[in-house]
């Protein structure tokens, strides 16, 4: 399995049984961006199911059918998500996504990586 990988909106790192994804600094994501990161993702992923620790603290913002594409086709070989945010804009984001998005497979958010890996670890066959 690849290591690491990086696009124009986000960079992938493989480490201990957990993917990582780190949205850059200041990205807006769109449906196009969403596909992209998707495809790059799954890509990365080889065909394993994996817990996915999210960064999304550098997203400046995102469209609702990013939203929409991200909650269904982003779930594809995903065990479970950790989402990492900076509170407060980033954290309203996280949630509302929660909220709105029904996504499909456990996913929280939380503000300290340390806990986020805790709880993907629980994900890790």
């Amino acid at each position: 399995m690849r290591n690491y990988f990086e696009n124009d909106y986000t960079s992938y790192k493989y480490q201990e049984g957990i993917l990582y994804v780190t949205y850059h600094e200041g990205v807006s994501i769109d449906l196009k961006a969403a596909v992209k990161i998707v495809e790059d993702r799954l890509f990365i992923h080889e065909g394993l199911h994996l817990p996915v620790l999210v960064d999304i603290r550098g997203i400046k913002e995102i469209d609702k059918p990013a939203r929409a594409y991200l909650a269904i086709e982003g779930s594809t070989l995903i065990k479970a998500v950790a989402v990492i945010v900076r509170p407060p804009v980033s954290k309203m984001l996280s949630e509302f996504y929660i909220r709105t998005s029904n996504p499909i497979v456990p996913t929280q958010s939380f503000d300290k990586i340390e806990e986020a890996i805790i709880f993907l670890k629980t994900h890790i066959s």
